[in-house]
């Protein structure tokens, strides 16, 4: 990989980790639990992420590799919910958690 195909790359997930900031700022949708589960945890982890910068536990780097995960989720949850009408079925919900739970796997490691 030469160094602009790495420099594109680097500036992608800036982007993407940028974007999540406004993907990620979601409140609580009246009488669609699974989806404010899914929002919740995302904003959980947003929230760790950024301790994690503050307290100097955690580089740039790795945040905006784990934002770039979420950014993911966060899209993938989108692209259910339009789907369905706004809602998450059971299984996109299991999906969407599974994923949430490798990323906040991933971010505890980082941190430890």
């Amino acid at each position: 990989m030469n160094a602009k195909s790495k420099l594109v790359i680097v500036g992608l997930v800036i982007g993407a980790a940028m974007a999540s900031g406004s993907v990620l700022a979601q409140t609580d949708v009246p009488n669609h639990p699974r989806v404010n589960e899914v929002n919740n945890r995302l904003e959980n982890q947003q929230d760790r992420i950024q301790n994690g910068l503050k307290n100097g536990t955690m580089t740039q780097a790795q945040a905006n590799h784990d934002e770039a995960h979420d950014a993911n989720i966060a899209r993938r949850e989108s692209v259910d919910e339009a789907k369905h009408n706004g809602h998450l079925t059971k299984q996109e919900q299991r999906n969407l958690n599974r994923s949430e739970n490798h990323n906040s796997k991933r971010i505890y490691k980082q941190k430890h």
